[in-house]
C-alpha cells in the first residue's frame, strides 16, 4: 500500500470514494440480478400452480377436455397411478410422463421441481408442479411444466447490460468525485498556499478564512487563533530578551568601568572598596539570573522543576522570612498549616517584602490569618488601579529611573504570580490610605 501512500490526499480520496461506490454498485447490480432472477422464477411457479389447480378441478368435475388447453410454452399432462398419461395439452407427450416414476413419488401435492428441458423438448430449465385430483375412486396427478427460457435469456441481458453500464458509471463517477474532492480541498490548499507564503514572508502572519462554517473554517480559524499566540508569545520573547539583556548590561558596564578605572589608577584605587561594590553587583546580577533561570523554566513545561508539596507551618516560614527585615512589623498567629513548598513561599513573602521596603515611606506591616491569607501592606505612593495587573509583567515599572535606581528588575511580582499559580493560590492589590496592600491567599490543608 506504499504506492497509495504517495498519492496525493485529492487521488487517495478520489479512489476510496469511486472504489466506495463501485463495490455498492457491484453489490446493488448482484442483489438486483438475485432479486429478479427469484421474483420472476417465482411468477413462473405460481402461474404454473395456477394452471394445475385449475386442470384439477376440471378433472374433479369430469371436464376435462383433449387436449386440454394451455398457454403457449406450458405442457400439461394428467398421469393416473400406474404412470399412464390421460390426457395432455397440445404440445405435451402422451406416452411418456413428464416426469419419472421415482421424481413423481417423491414430489408432495402442490409442490414443484427443476427439469432439463430436453427431456421434454425445450431448450433452458423447465419448472414442473404436481397437484393431485381425484377421478372418481382414482387419484390423479396434474403435471404442469413451464420452460424458464424466457428468464435465463432475461436475466443474461440484464447482467451484459450491467457489465457495460457500470464501467460507464464508474468512470462518471470516478471524474465527478475528482472535481467534488478537489473542490472541497480548495480551502486546504488555500490554506498551504497561505502558510507558505508567511514562511517566506510574503504575506500577514494570518490565513485566509473560507467562508462555509464547517471543519475547514474552523480549522483556519484555529490556525489564526494558533499564529496570533505565537506572535505575541514571539513579541513577548523578543522584549524578555532585551529587557534581559538591558539588566545584564546594567551592572557588567558598572563593573567594567570601576575595573577600567583601577588598571589605570591602580595607586589611587581603594581595592577593598572596589571588591565590595563588585561583589555586590555581582550578587545582582546574580538574583537576576536566578530570576530569569525561574521564569524560562516556567514557560517550558518539560524543564519545569516539579513543586515539593510538603505540609509547611506558614506561620514559622513568614517567621524566618520577617527575621531579615528588622523594619518590617509582624503579627502571625502561632500556627498555620498549609500544603506547598517552603522554599517557594519563603519566596513570595521575600519577593513582596522587598517591593514593600524600597517603596515605603516609614513602615512595613506582615499579618497573617488562620485562613492562610498574607497581608502586607506599606506606606508607599502605591499603584494606581489601572496599572495593577500591569506591574504583574516581566520587567515591569511604574517609574524606570526609580526602580533601577532602588535596585528592582521587574521580575519579583512575576516571580511571585507563577510561583502562587503553582500553590493554587491568588495575589490582590489594593489600597492602604495611603501606600499599597498586597494580600495573597493559600489553600489550607
Amino acid at each position: 500500500m506504499k504506492w497509495f501512500r504517495r498519492r496525493s490526499l485529492r487521488a487517495r480520496l478520489t479512489g476510496v470514494s469511486v472504489a466506495a461506490l463501485a463495490a455498492g454498485l457491484v453489490a446493488g447490480g448482484l442483489a438486483l440480478i438475485a432479486v429478479l432472477n427469484f421474483a420472476l422464477l417465482r411468477s413462473i411457479n405460481q402461474d404454473a400452480l395456477a394452471t394445475a389447480r385449475a386442470v384439477a378441478d376440471l378433472v374433479e368435475q369430469n371436464a376435462l377436455s383433449d387436449p386440454i388447453p394451455a398457454t403457449v410454452g406450458v405442457q400439461v399432462q394428467v398421469v393416473d397411478a400406474e404412470d399412464r398419461v390421460r390426457a395432455v395439452s397440445a404440445t405435451a407427450d402422451r406416452l411418456t410422463p413428464i416426469l419419472y416414476p421415482d421424481e413423481l413419488k417423491s414430489l408432495p401435492n402442490g409442490r414443484g421441481t427443476v427439469i432439463a428441458g430436453d427431456r421434454i423438448g425445450v431448450d433452458g430449465a423447465v419448472r414442473v408442479v404436481v397437484v393431485d385430483a381425484r377421478q372418481g375412486a382414482e387419484t390423479v396427478h396434474v403435471l404442469v411444466a413451464r420452460s424458464t427460457a424466457d428468464v435465463t435469456a432475461g436475466i443474461r441481458l440484464l447482467r451484459i447490460t450491467l457489465l457495460v453500464v457500470f464501467p460507464l458509471l464508474v468512470l462518471v463517477l470516478t471524474v465527478v468525485s475528482w472535481q467534488v474532492v478537489g473542490a472541497a480541498l480548495n480551502p486546504v490548499e488555500a490554506l498551504r498556499s497561505g502558510a507558505e507564503e508567511i514562511t517566506g514572508g510574503a504575506r500577514s502572519d494570518r490565513l485566509p478564512v473560507p467562508d462555509s462554517r464547517d471543519e475547514i473554517h474552523r480549522l483556519a480559524v484555529t490556525l489564526n487563533d494558533m499564529l496570533r499566540r505565537l506572535d505575541a508569545s514571539r513579541a513577548r520573547q523578543r522584549a524578555f530578551v532585551a529587557d534581559a539583556a538591558h539588566e545584564l548590561r546594567s551592572p557588567l558596564t558598572t563593573m567594567r568601568t570601576e575595573l577600567e578605572v583601577a588598571q589605570r589608577l591602580p595607586d589611587d584605587t581603594d581595592w577593598p572598596a572596589l571588591s565590595a561594590d563588585l561583589l555586590t553587583d555581582v550578587e545582582r546580577l546574580s538574583r537576576l539570573v536566578d530570576d530569569l533561570l525561574l521564569l524560562a523554566r516556567a514557560d517550558d513545561a518539560a524543564t519545569r522543576p516539579a513543586v515539593r508539596f510538603v505540609s509547611v507551618d506558614l506561620s514559622e516560614v513568614l517567621a524566618g522570612v520577617v527575621s531579615r527585615y528588622p523594619s518590617v512589623t509582624s503579627s502571625l498567629p502561632p500556627s498555620v498549616v498549609v500544603t506547598g513548598d517552603p522554599d517557594s513561599l519563603s519566596r513570595v513573602v521575600a519577593n513582596l517584602l522587598d517591593n514593600a521596603v524600597r517603596h515605603s515611606a516609614s513602615s512595613v506591616t506582615l499579618t497573617l490569618s488562620p485562613d492562610a491569607v498574607i497581608t502586607v501592606t506599606d506606606d508607599g505612593p502605591g499603584i494606581p488601579a489601572a496599572d495593577r495587573e500591569r506591574v504583574f509583567g516581566r520587567f515591569t515599572r511604574l517609574d524606570d529611573a526609580r526602580a533601577r535606581d532602588a535596585g528592582g528588575s521587574g521580575l519579583g511580582l512575576a516571580i511571585v504570580r507563577e510561583l502562587l499559580r503553582q500553590h493554587h493560590g491568588t495575589i490582590t492589590l489594593g489600597d492602604a490610605s495611603p501606600g499599597l496592600r498586597v494580600e495573597v491567599r493559600l489553600p489550607k490543608s
